[in-house]
């Protein structure tokens, strides 16, 4: 592999981004701010004051030392979009990166960056090149004066799309002409889309990469109460995305609670974004043990349902394929599978509408088969470990609710010969949450929202090979918001809110540190380092 870098530039299209609602205080509107509040915020500055830089806090992507490669892949003026179909530009490898047609770039970032000024909601963003999808996202909230903002993300995994093919990436989405993403959407708990793929017969390893954003009635999944609560369907507070292969569930996804930057707060996230909602995560899903059933050189359906799902889910995923260049033909066998359904538990405790659900819900998910190639005969374990806990209260009669929830993942793999263990890769994830959204009426059809949330994505990951070095990494990212808007007809005419985070990352291939505040546009503090202390727990 040369150290070459490449590094993509573009602007993508948009489609609309949620808003609906239900009987969570949190879907009773979809705000955006006022001409006449930011007026009132910004009365000091000069008549024209610049626009302002909206960010989401990430580790920096490590970089080689090599002069990258650049090129501009697409530069459009967005309008109304809603409905139409993507705008599209072709690529080619550029002619002034003779390397990258020789050989794969050590790293690979694709650059986002957009601009915007007005009153405009949030919208979710995808990018795709031959219809496999690399960034997720959604638009910052513009503001008159405007704003500006811009996503990096490593792409290397996609390395093989840039130039001649090595190993394969299938796309798992809906095809070209269309008048929206790629994406599948999925519109209730029965509905389960997907498509037919037929894979190359010489495959020894392959990963599943699965796309999730939720939307509308379902943006705010983890507040929706039961149905028993009022007349308008919440389906209680627990959602699980299924990852299918023909008949059987290979994988789960119990997603991570990104807040749109439009939600629960629109004023926490100005400047600072929260956590995912420029770059979404994605999940991976490892069904090499499933190869022995795909090397039939047949179509095979892989299908996406979520449980308890109200309208929307948009879901896709790319198929990424390890080809063996020495043999024509691989084969395998799927010696173990165990996916048992474990619903939720569910009790509840309400008089009028005050009360308190509370959900719990566990599920473990694991296979194990064997695929014999040109690097012998090597057998595949993968397993998933979830535990889901919400607790959620509702207060005078039912204008205060608090939901305090938490999601753990434990996951993992490894692969063996009969003699030895050649890779073992372990992930501990947790996703803490915790909202409480007050409503009061006022004058004037007013009514003031006293608002206070906490999020974190945490995730420890562990790996070693037999033909590389042990390699470990802790990511703690927390973020906690306060606040009060003061709301008429769906427009934030005033109100004041402050945004914390705390961003630290430990591992073998280096650290970052972060802390930054913000309250009512204004940066308070903003400090950061990317190197390692000697209180860093490395390997520990």
């Amino acid at each position: 592999m040369d150290n070459l870098l490449l590094i993509l530039f573009l602007i993508l299209s948009f489609s609309y981004c949620s808003g609906s609602s239900t009987s969570s205080l949190l879907h009773s509107q979809k705000l955006v701010i006022s001409g006449e509040h930011e007026a009132r915020l910004f009365s000091a500055t000069p008549p024209q004051p610049p626009p302002i830089t909206f960010f989401e806090v990430q580790r920096p992507i490590p970089l080689p030392k090599s002069r990258p490669c650049s090129t501009l892949v697409l530069q459009h003026d967005f309008a109304y979009t809603y409905g139409k179909p993507p705008v599209t530009s072709a690529y080619s490898p550029p002619s002034h990166c003779p390397l990258l047609r020789s050989s794969v770039p050590s790293t690979i970032v694709l650059e986002w960056s957009a601009a915007c000024s007005g009153v405009q909601f949030d919208r979710i963003f995808g990018v795709w090149l031959a219809g496999v999808e690399l960034l997720r996202g959604c638009t910052a909230e513009p503001i008159a004066r405007g704003i500006n903002w811009s996503v990096r993300k490593d792409v290397t995994r996609y390395a093989s799309l840039f130039q001649s093919p090595s190993d394969v990436i299938i796309p798992i989405s809906k095809s070209l002409p269309l008048n929206d993403g790629l994406w599948f959407q999925i519109h209730n708990s029965s509905d389960v889309q997907g498509k037919g793929v037929k894979i190359p017969r010489n495959v020894y390893r392959a990963v599943i990469e699965v796309y999730v954003s939720f939307h509308s009635d379902d943006e705010f999944w983890y507040t929706n109460p039961e149905n028993n609560l009022t007349s308008v369907p919440g389906n209680g507070a627990f959602r699980e995305v299924t990852v299918r292969l023909d008949d059987a569930v290979v994988g789960a996804i119990w997603p991570f609670t990104v807040i749109y930057t439009g939600g629960v707060n629109p004023l926490f996230w100005r400047p600072i974004s929260a956590i995912g909602s420029f770059n979404l995560p994605t999940y991976d899903i490892e069904i090499t043990p499933f190869l022995g059933k795909l090397l039939d050189g047949k179509k095979h359906f892989f299908g996406f349902g979520v449980t308890n799902s109200l309208n929307v889910w948009f879901i896709d995923a790319n198929l990424h394929l390890w080809v063996d260049k020495n043999s024509y033909f691989t084969e395998g066998k799927l010696i173990n599978h165990e996916a048992p359904v474990s619903p939720p538990s569910l009790v509840s405790q309400f008089k009028d509408l005050d009360g308190q659900f509370d959900t719990l819900a566990s599920r473990k998910i694991s296979s194990t088969g064997w695929v014999k190639s040109s690097y012998g005969k090597i057998t595949t374990h993968f397993f998933q470990n979830f535990n889901f806990t919400n607790k959620m209260k509702f207060s005078g009669n039912g204008s205060i609710q608090e939901v305090n929830q938490s999601i753990d993942y434990n996951h993992g793999s490894y692969s063996k010969d009969p003699s030895s263990v050649l890779y073992y890769e372990r992930v501990f994830q947790s996703f803490p949450l915790y909202l409480y959204i007050g409503a009061e009426d006022e004058v004037n059809d007013s009514i003031a929202f006293i608002t206070n949330v906490t999020l974190g994505n945490n995730e420890k990951k562990i790996s070693r090979g037999n033909f590389g070095p042990h390699s470990f990494s802790n990511l703690r990212n927390s973020q906690s918001g306060q606040g009060i808007m003061h709301v008429k007809e769906n427009m934030i005419t005033g109100g004041i809110a402050s945004t914390q985070q705390v961003y630290k990352y430990e591992g073998t291939d280096g650290c970052y540190f972060r802390k930054v505040g913000s309250n009512n546009y204004t940066i308070l503090h903003d400090e950061s380092k990317d190197y390692c202390t000697k209180s860093s727990q490395i390997g520990s």
